[in-house]
């Protein structure tokens, strides 16, 4: 038995008998901090669009790091809106849904949409039999080696760092959510219309009062340090050495949510504008867990402090990672890859 089956059926054995009685007093939510958090968030973005407003007649040169540093408060907007989906945030359903929308529009986020896909990632997360819908595209080793020369060169462009975490969020929240799919229901279309009505009227109106240059600058800004830095948290959290998949019967809730979600320990200031969303172990051994409750519950027994942490510094080695390999269980990049090639072709002399 190797090491990662033995923590895992460590970990599913303490599951069973604590785990459910330790999160259940941590996912209650409390009105006090949701509206701290909600002042402490919107209150400064208001005033960094004011204050670039203010630069306008002064310098554009002003206006842009002021509109990078509003794309690290939508983090913490989208993390707001993230757990409003998860029905976390408030104790009322109705105060989750107005929170919500009004998070979504400021992150070109449709509600309903969004929060029916990530549903699906949470019940999918480390299955190898489902992924597709919510997560990032990851082809095992073997999948890769018998795809075709297009397949393949779709799948290394999509991973591409530049592809993954520049382009990619800027056609995620200004192309793709714009649209509906064919499996939304009633609801998450008209999720879709209505954000895109409300986007373009936000758009109008602050066009009205930045110009329209000025404002499709400080927004196009905003966006691409919020998407990029979103796109990274959710790619780190799911991509690192010693990270679980498994497939059929095999897949286990407890072990991909303690296994298969990385404990990310950032920085106070980074973790503050993430919103907590580092302790994505916690997040997604429960979801109802508000994520102003996050770090508390992390500290609140040793099962979860036994959980490896990954480093800002060391998350960077990430970037090497493509490929799940079903026979080592881990994931591998491309080096390993020539290394197969190159033994496939030693044996065929």
């Amino acid at each position: 038995m190797n090491e990662n089956t033995s923590q895992s059926e460590s970990q599913a054995t303490v599951s069973t008998a604590e785990w459910r009685q330790i999160v259940l007093q941590y996912q209650k939510p409390s009105l006090l901090s949701a509206l701290w958090q909600i002042t402490n968030t919107l209150g400064p973005l208001a005033l960094l669009w004011y204050l670039m407003y203010r630069s306008l007649d002064v310098s554009w040169w002003l206006i842009l790091p002021l509109a990078m540093l509003a794309g690290a408060f939508l983090v913490r907007v989208f993390i707001i809106f993230h757990d409003c989906g998860h029905g976390s945030y408030f104790k009322s359903r109705v105060a989750n849904d107005v929170v919500g929308s009004i998070a979504g529009l400021l992150t070109f986020t449709p509600y309903y949409q969004w929060r029916w896909d990530h549903a699906i990632h949470h019940a999918s997360s480390g299955h190898l039999d489902k992924r597709g819908t919510g997560d990032l595209w990851t082809m095992t080793v073997q999948e890769y080696l018998e795809a075709s020369r297009g397949r393949r060169f779709a799948y290394r462009l999509a991973r591409n760092p530049i592809v993954l975490f520049v382009i990619a969020p800027l056609y995620v929240l200004f192309i793709k959510q714009r649209f509906t799919s064919a499996t939304d229901s009633t609801r998450e279309r008209f999720s879709v219309y209505w954000m895109n009505l409300a986007i373009l009227a936000m758009a109008t109106g602050l066009s009205l009062v930045f110009g329209f240059k000025a404002y499709l600058l400080i927004q196009m800004t905003a966006l691409a340090v919020a998407g990029s830095a979103g796109f990274w948290l959710f790619y780190v959290q799911h991509q690192f050495e010693g990270v679980y998949w498994e497939r059929g019967d095999e897949w286990d809730y407890t072990a991909a949510a303690l296994q298969g979600s990385s404990f990310y320990k950032l920085p106070k200031v980074l973790q503050w504008f993430s919103g907590n969303i580092g302790y994505h172990h916690i997040h997604h051994l429960s979801p109802r867990i508000p994520n102003y409750n996050l770090e508390r519950c992390h500290r609140a027994h040793l099962i979860f402090n036994s959980v490896k942490s990954l480093t800002l510094f060391a998350s960077l080695k990430t970037l090497t990672l493509r490929f799940w390999d079903e026979k080592r269980k881990k994931l591998v990049g491309y080096r390993h890859l020539r290394e197969l090639r190159k033994q496939k072709h030693q044996g065929a002399r």
